[in-house]
């Protein structure tokens, strides 16, 4: 089992408030490994987590099977971990948390606003991610001690690399990595307020009885989905991922037939009216309004983006540290502005990845841009059908071609070590499962690997 599930913090963070309704009806014992338990919401969890991550919202097959697996070798690694007392600090642990929590706090864009839509204080947040935070740790401290020892030579990496049949070796594309530094243009206070008196004017004529909340929804919202579902969504308060968390603060702080007043977000201006509340989930409906951006406010932007690359090209700074300086871009801080891998989340991407209405035109830049070289500044529309303004970085580039010892020795060194380290470890784990008190709900007793170790555990 080359791979180990560390059932992040960041994870039950997203999910567990979610299935507490039904945790309390429908949750039971999945596994016990020692004096640890895995409930069955443990797994159901991770399966959401990944469908979300998963670019068409799909699982792999046997998807529940691999989970329990893998949380069933974290487990026994936490718990030899414990026995062989390997070194995991409090100082680690809470250097850990407090890192989660700068990443959400950064989300959500502040403490207040985070407690606000999740419903937990600081404290509470540490202490829900102590636990998968230490264990994860320790798991990792067990698999560094089965694996560290293990190195690959020259000649097992050309094993490896023989092994496969010429005509069945990867075909890699051209790839690139292409970064952006994007600047949103910002409205005048005058198109602000004309935007925030829309939709004043749309709650009095409500309140009124003048006119109903669904046909102003239809006839004037600005959200590209109302013409199919009204401007209707229902909210859950751990989709920090997809949704403004101004928008979604605002959506939980209603009560049922309440109509907010206008709610600054990055995409505009909204009327929420609440229509339904239950656990943690919200149905609402919104009335979206963008304030006008006018030609000087592109002009603007675009001025501040041509200072920006001049500073860049003098060495002034790299193009990563403009991103984080200057970048309007919501994950700029995380991504350093870098375009992502749909397939393995890397920075090399492929031109048929550049397929969205945000990225298709940087395709026609790419035949006279050269690997370092930086765009002039380029209007366009982002998925939000916002208006902006970016330059574009074509960092590298590599030719298409068949996979080959020469220009993908790195691959294949790490595909070989990542199989002799898997190796290891299932050795490892095959040796000490029987050591240590499993049982394993009738589910999960088919999968693979689990049928594998209750086996060897019923010689003992």
């Amino acid at each position: 089992m080359n791979k180990l599930l560390a059932l992040s913090a960041g994870a039950l963070f997203l999910w567990q408030s979610s299935v507490g309704q039904q945790r309390m009806v429908a949750d039971k014992i999945a596994a016990i490994v020692g004096d640890k338990i895995v409930l069955k919401s443990d797994i159901d969890g991770e399966l959401m987590n990944q469908q979300r991550n998963s670019p068409d919202n799909s699982l792999p097959p046997n998807a529940s099977c691999s989970i329990m697996e893998q949380i069933i070798a974290q487990k026994v690694m936490v718990l030899q971990a414990e026995r062989d007392s390997l070194p995991i600090s409090d100082a680690d642990v809470d250097g850990q948390i407090e890192n989660r929590i700068r990443y959400f706090e950064d989300l959500y864009g502040s403490r207040e606003k985070m407690k606000e839509v999740t419903g937990y204080s600081i404290y509470q947040l540490r202490e829900r991610f102590r636990t998968p935070i230490k264990e994860g740790l320790q798991a990792k401290a067990m698999r560094d001690k089965i694996v560290d020892a293990i190195k690959v030579t020259p000649s097992e990496v050309q094993r490896e690399y023989e092994s496969i049949p010429k005509d069945s070796l990867h075909f890699y594309e051209s790839e690139l990595e292409i970064g952006q530094l994007i600047i949103l243009p910002k409205a005048t206070k005058e198109m602000e307020q004309y935007a925030v008196d829309r939709l004043l004017d749309f709650k009095k004529r409500v309140e009124k009885k003048e006119s109903d909340f669904s046909s102003l929804a239809i006839l004037y919202s600005e959200d590209p989905g109302v013409k199919d579902n009204k401007g209707i969504y229902v909210l859950n308060r751990q989709d920090k991922g997809s949704w403004d968390p101004d928008f979604l603060a605002a959506s939980f702080r209603l009560k049922e037939g309440e109509i907010s007043t206008p709610v600054k977000s990055q995409f505009g201006y909204h009327l929420i009216q609440c229509i339904r509340r239950q656990g943690d989930n919200v149905t609402v409906q919104h009335i979206l309004v963008k304030p006008n951006i006018t030609k000087s406010d592109i002009e603007l932007a675009t001025k501040k983006l041509d200072t920006i690359r001049t500073a860049i090209l003098n060495h002034t700074y790299t193009f990563s540290e403009a991103v984080t300086k200057y970048s309007d871009a919501q994950m700029a801080k995380f991504d350093g502005g870098m375009l992502q891998s749909r397939v393995n989340g890397g920075t090399l991407i492929t031109i048929d990845q550049l397929d969205d209405p945000s990225t298709r035109d940087i395709v026609l830049m790419l035949d006279t841009l050269k690997p370092g070289q930086i765009t002039t500044p380029v209007q366009f529309t982002d998925e939000q059908g916002r208006t902006g303004v970016r330059l574009v970085y074509l960092k590298t580039r590599t030719q298409p071609h068949r996979e080959n010892l020469k220009d993908d020795y790195a691959r294949i060194q790490q595909r070989t070590l990542q199989i002799k380290q898997g190796e290891a470890v299932n050795k490892w784990l095959m040796e000490k499962i029987p050591t240590y008190y499993i049982h394993v709900d009738d589910e999960y007793k088919t999968c693979n690997n689990i049928s594998k170790w209750l086996a060897t555990m019923a010689k003992q």
